[in-house]
């Protein structure tokens, strides 16, 4: 019977940890004095991520010793973890306490809980759209821009272009307004065209200023700028240009050591996707491979941020049929769910679309549909967010939290094209010099023709009115990672081999390769699988 009791207590063991379950300090030490453990039916338990069993499991009859078990009397003592969706790690040791403690739920030091906030996500609903709705649209981005641009010393006095056209005068002005045209003179100066919502003007930018020259040669398109110089004859001859920017601040980290882990471009469904390399990624990120010190990063990923382009998508390019290995779009979401599906239920996932997802092409992307997506949506540590958004992460009443910007980046291509100092200092290579631009401008496509998207006559979605700890993108298939003040700039790699369209655009793709950041140093590493 003890041989048989014995089998029964192990089985009982092994249930729980397979399933989650916690057993207390009373069960583990009265276990083998149970007067009739063959009453225990193991498939009354329910598999659960939140099971704490004591001994209110069993009835105690007071004639005998220890404790009598009935099938139809089986109770559970629910706990929850500091986030509900935790689940313990299955080689967790047995607690010694009836309550869960964090510290005993995994084999590192500790097991920190996570929170994800979702800031912002656009959720506008589908409408027509006509002409005003463009022109409100742009003044939306102008005021929204002004407003951060009269925080500016220079520009505190700064005001409207139709005063500055009725001065006859020559006199010092400085005013605030959206480039409409761009060109050089005669003379190769630099002459800009500037719009605010009372008019027009002429603004020169002269060779002979070399340092502010260099930079106006940067000016794009649409952008929202400051300008301050001398006005004669109903032109400004610009002394300086003053950008938005990102302000200097203190560089926010979180106070306990947690990983976040940044992907983009898995383009599951592609021939060309990597399949080794993600498997390889995945048996990482399950502790099952690494040196010790990469074993312990991923053990304490809290964290998971992809940026968009999930899946190769149908009928993005021509002939793209020919270089699919997976045709149907449901498909290609289902098999991208099953490989999401094998990263660590412990680990939040936050995921954007892009522009080779099954959706609109213009910006904000909504979320992923779900008559296309099918069971991605169904994963239970996922966030789904828009493209683009800003998630708050691991908040806490000592932390403010992470506040990370997700971007895909199709803007990128535009500007890689026509700004000089991004497409002769790297180009494709050098994502980190988009970014810093974009942050510069405080947005995220301010050019009309950079990307497609929706004429919200209300706001610019694609403001930078709140400046994010992470800048995160993707896109170009090329990792990069750069600080810019106080905001980290983060380009994902990619999961798919080069092809015949990046051999033609000149793309370098580094597949395979795992930005990570230490929350609480704001270290930086790159695992390449």
């Amino acid at each position: 019977m003890n041989e048989e009791n014995e089998l029964m207590k192990r089985k009982i063991i092994d249930f729980c940890l397979e399933n989650g379950i916690l057993l207390s300090s009373e069960i583990l030490e009265n276990i083998d004095s149970l007067s009739s453990l063959s009453g225990f039916d193991i498939n009354q338990l329910s598999a659960s991520s939140q099971l704490v069993l004591d001994r209110s499991i069993f009835r105690q009859d007071e004639g005998q010793q220890g404790y009598a078990t009935e099938k139809k009397q089986v109770s559970v003592k629910i706990t929850n973890y500091p986030n509900k969706n935790e689940k313990p790690n299955e080689n967790s040791p047995l607690l010694a306490s009836d309550e869960p403690k964090a510290h005993a739920l995994a084999n590192e030091a500790s097991l920190p809980y996570t929170n994800v906030d979702i800031l912002s996500s656009y959720d506008e609903k589908p409408k027509k759209r006509d002409v005003q709705d463009f022109i409100d649209h742009f003044l939306a981005r102008y005021k929204s821009i002004e407003k951060i641009l009269r925080n500016r010393q220079e520009l505190v006095n700064a005001t409207t272009i139709t005063r500055v056209l009725q001065r006859k005068e020559k006199e010092s002005v400085s005013i605030i307004g959206m480039v409409t045209d761009k060109q050089l003179t005669k003379n190769e100066n630099l002459s800009l065209k500037l719009e605010d919502p009372t008019g027009e003007i002429n603004v020169v930018v002269n060779k002979s200023k070399p340092q502010l020259y260099a930079l106006a040669k940067n000016i794009t398109f649409d952008e929202v700028i400051g300008v301050v110089g001398v006005s004669s004859n109903k032109v400004i001859f610009a002394n300086n240009i003053i950008w938005p920017d990102a302000p200097s601040r203190e560089l926010k980290k979180c106070d306990e050591e947690v990983y976040a882990i940044f992907l983009s471009d898995m383009h599951v469904g592609s021939k060309y996707f990597m399949r080794e390399k993600f498997e390889r990624f995945l048996k990482w990120i399950n502790g099952e491979s690494g040196n010790d010190e990469q074993r312990h990063i991923a053990a304490n990923t809290r964290y998971v941020i992809i940026a968009g382009d999930i899946v190769d998508g149908v009928g993005i390019y021509p002939n793209q049929e020919n270089e699919l290995d997976i045709i149907d779009i449901r498909d290609q979401y289902s098999e991208c769910a099953r490989l999401l599906d094998q990263i660590p239920k412990r680990m939040k996932l936050i995921i954007c679309p892009g522009n080779h997802d099954a959706m609109r092409l213009s910006e904000p992307q909504p979320v992923f549909y779900r008559d296309l997506s099918g069971v991605l949506l169904d994963l239970e540590n996922a966030f789904f967010v828009t493209n683009p958004a800003i998630v708050n992460l691991h908040s806490s009443k000592n932390f403010q939290g992470m506040e990370i910007m997700l971007y895909h980046g199709a803007s990128f291509d535009y500007y890689i094209a026509n700004i000089e100092s991004i497409r002769f200092n790297g180009g494709y290579d050098r994502a980190d010099l988009v970014m810093k631009f974009l942050i510069q401008r405080r947005h995220l496509a301010p050019a009309h023709n950079s990307t497609l998207y929706i004429p919200d006559p209300d706001r610019d979605p694609l403001v930078i009115d709140r400046l994010p700890d992470f800048l995160v993108t993707g896109h170009l298939h090329k990792t990069a990672v750069a600080q810019y003040k106080s905001t980290t700039l983060i380009c994902g790699s990619c999961w798919q081999d080069i092809t015949a369209y990046q051999l033609k655009r000149g793309h370098h793709p580094e597949p395979g390769r795992v930005p990570i950041a230490n929350l609480k140093t704001r270290e930086m590493k790159i695992l390449r699988f």
